[in-house]
């Protein structure tokens, strides 16, 4: 690959220098532009530019909260206790923070339709684009069942399964989030506004009343740190045995936690294709990344671990319900606290957050490979888009998968199909990895090169050093993920192979892409000068000026100001 350098000198450029961009080619057009500021090609090869700022950063946001979070803390809760979790769940949002804004920089300076896969096999080695690629759709096309068989779980706390099978509400969500896909990514936009922005309240409203819980303020009296005490900040995670070993192991079960929970939060490297004015939008999102990590995890786990005890039995019995608000923490905070008809409102809201969840994931599906094809990993069928700019072919592809959701409507594959969310669930761990490896290839490149931080439109702030860092803690927690299939204790008796198997096969499968492909295609790690920054980036350009020039022609309009004065703060 040869080297590519088409900067202006020219200080005619105005705007275009300060980024580094790329002077027009002879003879290229501009790029098609609607009245309201959407990007839009009719040659069935591109995806349409309609994610609006606030559609970006609600998107970023949503993908942030979910059921890890109203339900997983339980779990984590009670294997590790207050402290640890607090710990944990700070110290892992400080490794989200570096990964997203890793991806912001290199997002930001090309905000390319190929996403995750294209970075790394321009950055990196097309072996490791392949592997990438291919592993997030697998994840994705097994979450997004798991998120389905959710939405029938929940509703079983109003519905039993001896009424209605399960199935049936599976195969309704699963026709509702195909058609949302399909309408277009203005209303899959639009609804996932909506959809976000009632999980930021919910989140808002739980931390608040937690709060009230914790100080005293609800119908009971005050908790303050009183569990820190008794039975203690730290729980052991093997109840038998050393006690030492047994609260490490409890702390450390907690980072695993903690990981699962954050997973998700790199879906807005998905959505940069599809993101209008991205090189702006794009980093504020991951700007405010940081803040909500600090405010929506942190301060969440930090009233959980204040309103109830690690060993508290009712917390116990939710962990073995899984979903629904039998197995929420914060329910339970409620229900000890005597406030009645609470927990079906909550369960109401969990139901909203897996049904977003589960259209989400089904939209980083079919981007995905959409992105596989752009950068020739996948059949060129699903590069095709229609004319609303979906990618048909890769919707129908990753909605076919997604059947396996119906597995959970017969219990005898219930099993089964826990095991597959065990395997593929560490590809999220390897995206991160990956993502940081890929940073980390991406700054030596354009530091050889002569691309300075001041040319780039979003510049990580802890550099390069605080990728190697993110990416030690990373695979440390994948190597470690599943330890407790070595750990034996009356808890889990001896070797638990079949978790051993399903928790660390993803590992050597992901291994197995990057050197499979390397053998087949002869393919070789790109060099620090000829990494190609520029290919592409010109109609980039040309989308982002089309994009302003039709906003400035654009009145302002009341709604816009009133969203940026009083709402864009908070979310």
């Amino acid at each position: 690959m040869a080297i590519i350098n088409r900067h202006s000198n020219s200080s005619s450029d105005g705007a275009n220098a300060e980024y580094g961009k790329t002077e027009y080619e002879a003879g290229v057009t501009a790029a098609p532009v609607t009245a309201d500021g959407v990007v839009e090609y009719q040659d069935h090869q591109h995806l349409h530019r309609g994610l609006k700022s606030r559609h970006i950063t609600m998107i970023a946001i949503g993908g942030a909260i979910g059921t890890g979070l109203i339900i997983g803390t339980g779990k984590a809760l009670a294997q590790s206790g207050p402290a640890s979790i607090l710990i944990s769940y700070t110290f892992v949002g400080f490794l989200v923070w570096i990964v997203m804004s890793g991806l912001g920089e290199m997002a930001a300076w090309l905000p390319h339709a190929s996403g995750f896969s294209g970075y790394a096999t321009r950055f990196v080695d097309p072996a490791l684009g392949f592997a990438l690629g291919w592993t997030y759709w697998c994840k994705y096309i097994i979450t997004t069942p798991n998120q389905l068989t959710a939405t029938a779980l929940i509703i079983q706390y109003w519905c039993p399964p001896d009424k209605v099978n399960p199935g049936v509400f599976i195969a309704v969500f699963l026709v509702v989030i195909i058609a949302i896909n399909y309408f277009g990514i203005r209303f899959f936009g639009e609804l996932e506004f909506w959809l976000s922005s009632v999980k930021v309240v919910v989140i808002i409203g739980v931390i608040f009343l937690s709060f009230l819980l914790a100080v005293g303020a609800g119908p009971g009296p005050a908790t303050g740190f009183k569990y820190w005490k008794n039975p203690g900040a730290f729980a052991p995670y093997i109840q038998k045995g050393d006690a030492s070993a047994g609260k490490f192991y409890g702390f450390w079960s907690s980072f695993v936690n903690a990981v699962f929970a954050y997973l998700g939060t790199e879906l807005i490297g998905v959505t940069v294709g599809e993101a209008q004015n991205p090189r702006k939008t794009i980093p504020r999102a991951i700007k405010l990344t940081f803040y909500r990590i600090l405010f929506f995890y942190v301060l969440s786990v930090f009233f959980l671990g204040m309103l109830i005890a690690y060993n508290d039995p009712a917390l116990i019995k939710a962990n073995s319900a899984k979903t629904s608000a039998k197995a929420s923490p914060f329910v339970i905070a409620i229900a000890n606290a005597n406030i009645p008809h609470l927990a079906g409102i909550v369960n109401g809201c969990i139901l909203l957050f897996t049904f977003s969840a589960s259209n989400s994931d089904l939209y980083i599906a079919s981007r995905t490979i959409f992105g596989l094809a752009e950068r020739g990993h996948a059949p060129k069928i699903f590069r095709w888009t229609d004319k609303r700019g979906v990618p048909v072919p890769a919707l129908a592809i990753s909605a076919l998968f997604c059947c396996s959701a119906f597995m959970n409507a017969a219990k005898d594959s219930t099993e089964v199909f826990s095991y597959f969310v065990n395997l593929v669930s560490i590809f999220g761990l390897c995206a991160w990895i990956s993502l940081l490896v890929t940073h980390i290839f991406f700054v030596k490149a354009r530091k050889a090169q002569g691309i300075t931080d001041a040319q780039m439109p979003f510049v990580a702030p802890l550099g390069i050093w605080g990728s190697y860092f993110a990416l030690f803690f990373c695979v440390l927690i994948a190597l470690t993920k599943n330890f407790n299939v070595f750990t034996r204790s009356p808890k889990y008796g001896n070797f638990d192979y079949k978790n051993f198997v399903t928790g660390y096969l993803a590992i050597p499968v992901y291994l197995i892409c990057i050197f499979g492909y390397k053998f087949t295609m002869k393919s070789r790690r790109v060099r620090p000068l000829e990494a190609d920054f520029y290919t592409g980036k010109d109609e980039i350009d040309r989308e982002e000026e089309a994009f302003l020039a039709a906003k400035a022609a654009r009145p302002a309009g009341k709604q816009n100001w009133f969203y940026r004065t009083f709402v864009s703060w908070l979310f």
